[in-house]
């Protein structure tokens, strides 16, 4: 299941990006649209239904979106915010297997831990964030996170289909959430500081 989201994730992000020559009101109203629920979420509608699986997509009366839409939805939203100003090239990249030139998002801000001054500012953040278990405040948290990635990293290539993976874990049993959550820790403090601002560093 969450191999299909992250290959699923991945088209998305291409078609978004179309070799350089992004769709300027998608994007946007991906960044001003917290929730797929949103009404500028609608735009990307067509793009996200389309490379996902009909058992992917809500089926409830209520409307209440699915796990698969919530963790595409965000991810690729990361994206947007990650990729904004920049058309020149992609900073979206794999973290893994033969076309790896990407890091996991706390991989990279692993990697901003060997500036003094951020690596203070950047723990306060992602401390709390691996202690919460509310899923909204997770992803709130992390929309901080990739602003701080944004202002300060230079624009490592993240692999926000990875993050689409786990944010798909994320909302399943506390034991699934719980191992995600450690593995996010492992990623972000096992960067050795002598190499934190390698880009591409793999996590």
């Amino acid at each position: 299941m969450s191999n299909e989201l992250k290959t699923a994730t991945g088209r998305i992000i291409q078609t978004l990006y179309r070799e350089g020559h992004p769709d300027k009101a998608i994007l946007a109203g991906l960044r001003n649209a917290p929730t797929i629920t949103s009404q500028r979420a609608q735009a990307v509608w067509p793009i996200l239904m389309a490379n996902l699986d009909e058992y992917q997509l809500s089926q409830r009366e209520d409307g209440v979106p699915t796990s698969e839409e919530v963790a595409v939805y965000t991810a690729i939203r990361f994206y947007a915010i990650y990729q904004q100003g920049n058309n020149e090239s992609p900073v979206y990249a794999p973290a893994w297997g033969k076309d790896a030139e990407g890091v996991t998002l706390f991989g990279a801000l692993g990697n901003l831990r060997g500036n003094d001054d951020l690596r203070i500012a950047t723990d306060r953040r992602v401390q709390p964030l691996l202690a919460t278990t509310n899923v909204t405040g997770v992803i709130n948290g992390l929309t901080h996170l990739v602003s701080i990635l944004k202002a300060n990293s230079g624009l490592q290539k993240i692999d926000f289909a990875a993050l689409a993976q786990d944010l798909y874990w994320l909302q399943g049993s506390y034991e699934q959430a719980s191992r995600i959550r450690l593995r996010w820790g492992q990623q972000y403090f096992s960067v050795k500081q002598a190499d934190a601002q390698t880009e591409g560093e793999k996590n």
